[in-house]
């Protein structure tokens, strides 16, 4: 080998041999590293889960429509949605006027409490905005705090006509604030208040927790709102609040409060066994895949191998590293499945330089000539599974979002493997002595 690619190769073989290193370990060299696939959150059929009926409260004890149980089921799963909890089962009980809610346990749970894990969804309260107490406004028109901040049960609006509530920062100002926007009910309703508070503060509450109190500075009637933190700079702790309070208003986007009632654990589906098995099977599909390669295309065959172990790799250190997923066992079959199809891309390339070298090529002409040709036909193919990909992740939800986090990143990987990680192995070693029979390249030598 030249001294420059030789060098690239073996930092090649290193790289995929760390990241597997890391993969299955979560350590480098005693050094606690995220991105194990122990970090991985198993889904329900895996390792359990919970099981919770959420009953809605009204504010006047009558029973919600089934559209009201149908937006609160929408919120419920943009929440999961945002959390990544993908494999999970959000369903409405018109009867009981409640929701269904079974998802899993978070990845490396050991206290396995039902209670505590409801909680990861975020406040299932009824956010809204009332008025306050006039002797609790200064001079000023500010909200004055104390240590209760009680509701007057004024409700001015509810959180379910906000649309959205978003963090920004103030361009003149410097300042974090939360911008919101209100849907057509709720501008009309918004503007009433601006204009009924103008120059007062307008309380922000969850159920009966205190969450801010903004002064309405003017009269709103576009259904557009700012709430100004204070004129801070955005510092870390500023936009930290501001986050934080976006959050709160979304998540209190709720047509009604929620009562988490009947929390229980639920067995896992399938349970570990099942997983062992689906794990064994992913080895076995590796070794036929790696197999077939090294009789088919020799040389090449093991190079293209190693670039599928490092495509494996780095989809579950993908996962795991950007927390995209729940892994469920259908879940892994799409990882199993995207073994197969990593292989696709390095076989037209193959194919390809076998036909230059037919021709007649140089084994280094053969190579180029080869990545070249093939470009166009991988990329293509690539770029149509990515719109599927891209269509499934906006329309998508729950284990369909899933799905197509897999098979993005899936995809992503393997067109990066197949055609950087593989043509890098492949000149390299091209220029060894013993590397340039083309009988290592899968074509028959016809003796002279």
């Amino acid at each position: 080998m030249k001294g420059n690619n030789g060098l690239k190769f073996f930092l090649v073989i290193a790289v995929i041999a760390i990241l597997t290193f890391i993969s299955f370990s979560g350590n480098f060299f005693g050094i606690k590293v995220p991105g194990s696939v122990y970090d991985i959150r198993p889904g329900i059929d895996i390792n359990g889960g919970i099981s919770a009926k959420l009953y809605a409260e009204t504010t006047d004890n009558s029973k919600p429509t089934q559209e009201q149980l149908d937006s609160a089921k929408n919120v419920i799963e943009k929440r999961l949605d945002r959390l990544n909890i993908l494999d999970r089962q959000v369903t409405t009980d018109l009867d009981d006027g409640a929701i269904l809610l079974e998802m899993p346990w978070k990845a490396g749970e050991t206290e396995y409490d039902p209670d505590k894990a409801i909680q990861e969804i975020g406040k299932t309260a009824l956010l809204t905005f009332q008025e306050v107490d006039a002797s609790k406004i200064d001079s000023n028109g500010y909200y004055i705090h104390d240590e209760e901040n009680k509701p007057t049960g004024i409700v001015l609006l509810e959180g379910k006509y906000v649309v959205s509530a978003n963090p920004q920062k103030n361009m003149q100002s410097g300042g974090m604030e939360v911008a919101l926007k209100f849907d057509a009910e709720g501008t009309k309703l918004f503007a009433d208040a601006t204009q009924k508070l103008l120059k007062k503060p307008i309380a922000i509450y969850m159920d009966d927790q205190f969450i801010s109190a903004p002064r309405v500075d003017a009269h709103i009637t576009d259904g557009e709102a700012v709430i100004t933190l204070g004129g801070r700079s955005n510092d870390d702790a500023a936009i930290a609040e501001a986050k934080d309070l976006a959050e709160t208003i979304r998540s209190g986007s709720l047509p009604f409060r929620l009562d988490a009632k009947q929390v229980n654990g639920i067995s896992p589906l399938l349970g570990k066994a099942a997983l062992e098995v689906t794990v064994k099977a992913a080895i076995v599909a590796f070794i036929l895949v790696c197999l077939f390669m090294i009789v088919f295309y020799r040389l090449p065959g093991v190079l293209a191998c190693i670039a599928l172990l490092g495509h494996t790799v780095l989809q579950l250190l993908f996962i795991s590293w950007l927390n995209l997923t729940t892994i469920t066992l259908p879940g892994l079959a799409g990882i199993i499945l995207t073994i197969g199809m990593g292989v696709d891309a390095n076989i037209i390339i193959f194919e390809r330089i076998k036909e230059e070298l037919r021709s007649g090529k140089t084994l280094r002409a053969a190579i180029d000539v080869g990545f070249k040709r093939a470009f166009t036909a991988i990329l293509d193919a690539n770029v149509t599974t990515l719109i599927a990909a891209v269509v499934l992740f906006i329309f998508g939800t729950g284990p369909i979002l899933s799905f197509a986090y897999t098979l993005f990143i899936g995809v992503i990987l393997s067109f990066l493997t197949a055609v950087t990680v593989s043509r890098i192995m492949i000149k390299s070693v091209a220029d060894l002595d013993i590397a340039k029979n083309q009988w290592l390249y899968g074509v028959k030598v016809v003796s002279k």
